[in-house]
Parts: structure tokens; sequence; C-alpha cells
């Protein structure tokens, strides 16, 4: 069993203590705290790359790979606007639910698991999982690029393989496809961000691509 990082160091054991006393059940805090202790160590270290695909800004999961048992649901939601919920209480610890975002997977049947090498969990997911807190601009690149930013941590080019799609849901705001089933839905401050950046047609293009706005 890995020891779980939350940063560059371990955590002690007094940080230990403070981060599972968010969680008001000790069984089900246990549980959290197995699951990411299940994670390979190296999976929680750092990486600023877009072209490394994280989702938390770590290095990845290979979760395609992992198969375990499911060992049922936890009381762990995530709202339409990105929060994460542990027994109805926000988890307020950033790290903490980045982590987490780190081993989320969407299945075929639409369902969410956190998956780790041993056993998996499902979540509720009110909306996207994820959200995209700002696009940032690279123009060094031979053709102009757009970069997601997300919540969670990570950095994706919206291009051909995480294109841009309107969600009808959220009144037509655009969202990005990830790896392993999930997604992340524009905030309020990035979906006028774009809108800004769209040309006279309502279009923005990144990678090559011309992604429609309307």
């Amino acid at each position: 069993m890995s020891r779980i990082l939350l940063s560059a160091e371990p955590i002690s054991g007094d940080d230990e203590d403070d981060l599972m006393a968010e969680q008001p059940s000790d069984s089900d805090a246990s549980k959290l705290q197995n699951l990411l202790g299940a994670v390979p160590d190296r999976h929680h270290a750092a990486i600023r790359s877009t072209e490394v695909a994280s989702i938390n800004g770590r290095q990845p999961a290979p979760l395609q790979l992992w198969n375990p048992d499911y060992c049922g649901d936890i009381d762990m939601a995530i709202s339409a606007d990105g929060t994460w919920y542990h027994e109805g209480m926000p988890i307020k610890r950033a790290e903490l639910w980045q982590l987490f975002a780190g081993i989320l997977r969407r299945e075929d049947d639409g369902n969410y698991f956190l998956v780790t090498p041993v056993e998996k969990c499902r979540v509720s997911v009110a909306l996207h999982p994820l959200i995209i807190n700002d696009f940032e601009q690279n123009m060094d690149s031979e053709t102009p690029e757009l970069v997601a930013v997300l919540n969670a941590g990570g950095r994706f080019i919206v291009s051909e393989r995480y294109p841009l799609l309107l969600e009808s849901r959220a009144n037509g705001a655009a969202y990005i496809t990830l790896p392993h089933g999930l997604s992340a839905l524009c905030s309020r401050p990035a979906w006028y961000r774009l809108a800004e950046l769209a040309d006279a047609t309502h279009c923005i293009e990144s990678a090559g691509i011309r992604f429609s706005l309307a």
C-alpha cells in the first residue's frame, strides 16, 4: 500500500488527521484514505505539460488498464459547478479532490467511478465532473492553440482529440471531452473569455481546427 502524497512532501500525521477531519464518517473516511493509498506514488507526482494527458496535473494513472472489483457506492458527489462533496459536505481541501479527479473514470453505462488497481467505487455526477477555469493562447506553435485550464489542475489543447462541444443543459456553454470518458464544462468566466476570442462568425480556431460557438 503506497502512502498518500498531497504535495511534494508526504503528509505528516497531524496533516493526515486534519485532512480526514473534514469527513464526517470514520468508516467512509477510511475508505477514501484506502482508495488514494492504493494508487502508486508515481501517479501523485506533479507535471506541467500539455503533451501529457493529465486531468489533475500529475502523472496520469493508467485507468484503462485497471479493472478492479466493484466495492460499492460511497457518499461522494460532484455538483454542476464542479464542487466535490462527501456525505453532503464540500471537500474543502483542493489537493484532496484533485487527487480523486485523477482516478475518476466514466464507464460505458454512464456511471462514474473512482478507480484504483484493487477496487472501484461509484460516485454521483450532476452534469460534468470537471470545470474549465480559463483558456490560454499558445502562439508559439505552427498553428495557434487554445489551452483549456481545468479546475483539477490539468491543461488540454483544444483540438480534434479534445474538441469543443456545446452543452444544451448549460445554456449552450462549451465543454471539452477528455480521457477516460470525462468532460469539462466552461465556467462563466471561461465561457466569456472564449466568446471574446471568437471571430465574427462565432468560431474559434485551435490546432488547425475551427469550432463553432453558436
